[in-house]
């Protein structure tokens, strides 16, 4: 599926449609039709590049929209984080997957979105470069961490990462910007010292002998905290509130069998990482949390976290009430 490009699912999809929708082809269980709770398709975005969505596939293959009577569209989104929240906002799309720590310095801005549900935990990595004698957090100051992306959920991580640890982000340590692809090779060039990516490109250097993984966000007090959210339009909560109730159940629901069935989550994202095989995807989601899906005050609580880690490196203001804001942007659906 090419970015912005969507395939309805009001009729029963041909092999074609399956194709262009990256859809596998084991067979969905029979589940029961609801009355429909929206009368035009919902309009949900993805970045297919990151394998945690897994998910949202496997929704599909499920027919958990259907069950919760919906029809959606899926949506690759490859633009920056404040179109899609954007694009949300204003109507483009209906709702959004997307990274904590890449949604929440726009949404400080005042974006019409809240956020209904975290999706799981994990896929950020931080690995070290053995030879530049970078095996541990602690080795990483006077160090250059190369990231694909200077406004990166990973490089916000780990920058509060490196604070918890009494090093500064900003000052003692240097960050660089290069493709995701050529992060190896600016390593190889003795370029950078570190890489702080997320999967499914990041994974690559598992098996990199060279290599170390110092870290990721599955490690001590992240290990059952959600990195991913869904966004859902704040005009849509006012107009159809029962459409963003089910789709965010649809979601969960989603998320929750892919954590009870990891190859078929796999199996199901594969088409959009035709590089991976099957059976490293899945070990990869193996790797993650996908039983940490929190709403309500859990999720507050969690998004308040973040932003006062945030507020640590200086990527949220200071005088941002952390508990307030995380009110503001959140949603309850339960």
């Amino acid at each position: 599926m090419t970015a912005n490009s969507a395939i309805p699912l009001s009729r029963p999809l041909s092999r074609r449609d399956l194709i262009a929708a990256g859809a596998v082809t084991l067979a969905a269980p029979f589940v029961l039709r609801r009355r429909a709770v929206a009368a035009e398709p919902l309009r949900l975005s993805w970045n297919a590049g990151a394998v945690c969505f897994s998910a949202v596939p496997l929704a599909f293959q499920l027919d958990l929209f259907k069950k919760h009577g919906l029809e959606v569209e899926l949506i690759n989104f490859t633009g920056s984080t404040d179109q899609l929240l954007e694009a949300i906002a204003t109507g483009k799309a209906d709702a959004g997957v997307g990274m904590a720590l890449r949604w929440l310095k726009p949404l400080e801005q005042g974006f019409d979105v809240k956020i209904s549900a975290g999706l799981h935990g994990g896929c950020m990595r931080l690995f070290g470069a053995k030879e530049a004698g970078v095996k541990t957090v602690l080795d990483l100051p006077g160090k250059t961490i190369g990231v694909s992306d200077m406004a990166s959920p990973s490089k916000n991580f780990f920058s509060v990462v490196l604070t918890k640890f009494g090093i500064d982000p900003n000052k003692d340590v240097e960050w660089r910007q290069f493709p995701a692809d050529l992060l190896g090779l600016a390593v190889e060039k003795g370029e950078i010292h570190a890489i702080a990516d997320g999967d499914p490109l990041v994974w690559r250097h598992t098996k990199d002998p060279r290599m170390a993984e110092i870290t990721n966000n599955v490690c001590g007090e992240f290990a059952t905290r959600t990195c991913c959210l869904v966004g859902v339009r704040g005009s849509l909560l006012r107009e159809n509130r029962p459409a963003a109730k089910a789709l965010t159940t649809a979601l969960i629901e989603a998320q929750h069998a892919a954590y009870a069935d990891l190859r078929a989550a796999a199996a199901a994202y594969a088409p959009y990482a035709p590089k991976f095989p099957v059976e490293e995807l899945e070990a990869m989601l193996r790797s993650h949390a996908h039983n940490v899906t929190p709403i309500g005050d859990e999720l507050r609580q969690q998004l308040a976290l973040y932003t006062d880690e945030l507020k640590s490196v200086s990527v949220i203001k200071r005088s941002t009430d952390s508990q307030r804001f995380a009110g503001r942007i959140t949603v309850d659906l339960a």
